[in-house]
């Protein structure tokens, strides 16, 4: 038997949260490894998922937990073996397969990495997806170009934990950054020891104008956002530099002009996590393990529990969490 959290649907189609124990047999007999689970994460679809929201979660029952990490009970896949520890992040897991949220967790042997070297599982977990996206941005955005030297990047949604993460690695990589967020007075001793040098009141970015093009100012973006907010940020855009959208919290829609594309030869970079092939998450982890500071990882995160998911969920949608929570298994 196991513990998990179970997702339902009510005879009214509303999707009702449970902490249950449950034996192997719930498992899908699909998995090719099955892995105890020690950590999980916490992201924006988990609370989606959590309250039923997005329709992320069709079937009925699911445990949900989009990310993982623990150690292999037993492989079907050569690649693993009983003791290894492993991390699983993407592929839709939690959504269309029984997810991280539960003491054991069975799923494609392609969709697990090994835990690289210099991090142990917490550690892992409290990067989770947040942090693997902070890297294929911040690649994205150096492969077009930019480097320490060109000048202040903006980090949008900064005390999220992408924003989090980003602040973090910019900094310790010799950029200077500048962290956009809603919480100045709440977040910004956090935003500032993370490396932050510039806070931005969202408000002044909260809403698009009608000019297309603003004086130049960032050396490049990574969005959380979206919305309006990415598209006043286009126009705020050095010549030849890029923002890199990984979000959509602000909204789906982007009332941006093709103005700055045509006269500053801007760039929009799309960053997707969930279908990353297993080469680009290997190289993404181990660049995290060289390259994040790894000391400022605890003042990130938040230990919980799976009974305290419930109100997690609510948490995140409501932009409450500060940094990133780790669920302990």
């Amino acid at each position: 038997m196991f513990k998990a959290v179970v997702m339902n649907q009510a005879e009214d189609g509303r999707s009702v949260l449970s902490v249950e124990e449950l034996d192997d047999g719930f498992l899908s007999p699909e998995g090719e490894v099955t892995v105890a689970v020690r950590y999980a994460g916490l992201n924006y679809k988990d609370g989606l998922c959590l309250n039923g929201k997005g329709g992320l979660i069709r079937q009925f029952p699911r445990i949900p937990g989009v990310e993982f990490a623990g150690e292999v009970l037993d492989s079907r896949d050569p690649r693993y073996q009983a003791g290894d520890k492993v991390i699983a992040t993407g592929s839709r897991i939690g959504e269309v397969w029984h997810g991280g949220y539960a003491e054991k967790a069975s799923v494609k042997a392609d969709w697990l990495v090994p835990l690289p070297d210099g991090l142990d599982l917490r550690q892992s977990m409290i990067f989770g997806t947040a942090g693997i996206t902070a890297v294929f941005a911040l690649q994205a955005l150096e492969s077009h170009g930019l480097s320490p030297d060109k000048g202040e990047v903006l980090v949008t949604g900064a005390a999220g934990g992408v924003g989090s993460f980003s602040i973090a690695l910019l900094a310790a990589l010799g950029y200077e950054v500048a962290a956009v967020t809603g919480r100045v007075e709440e977040s910004g001793a956090y935003l500032r020891d993370l490396g932050a040098g510039t806070l931005v009141p969202r408000a002044e970015l909260a809403e698009a104008i009608a000019r297309p093009l603003e004086s130049e100012r960032w050396a490049g973006c990574i969005d959380n956002v979206g919305g309006e907010m990415l598209a006043r940020i286009l126009g705020q855009l050095k010549y030849g530099c890029s923002a890199a959208a990984i979000g959509n919290a602000g909204g789906l829609q982007v009332p941006a002009s093709v103005i700055p594309f045509l006269l500053r030869g801007i760039n929009l970079l799309g960053i997707d996590s969930v279908n990353q092939p297993y080469d680009s998450r290997v190289q993404a982890w181990a660049r995290l393990a060289a390259d994040f500071p790894l000391d400022k990882l605890d003042s990130i995160s938040t230990e919980i529990g799976l009974d305290d998911l419930a109100q997690a969920g609510q948490d995140i949608l409501k932009g409450k969490i500060q940094g990133r929570y780790v669920v302990r298994l």
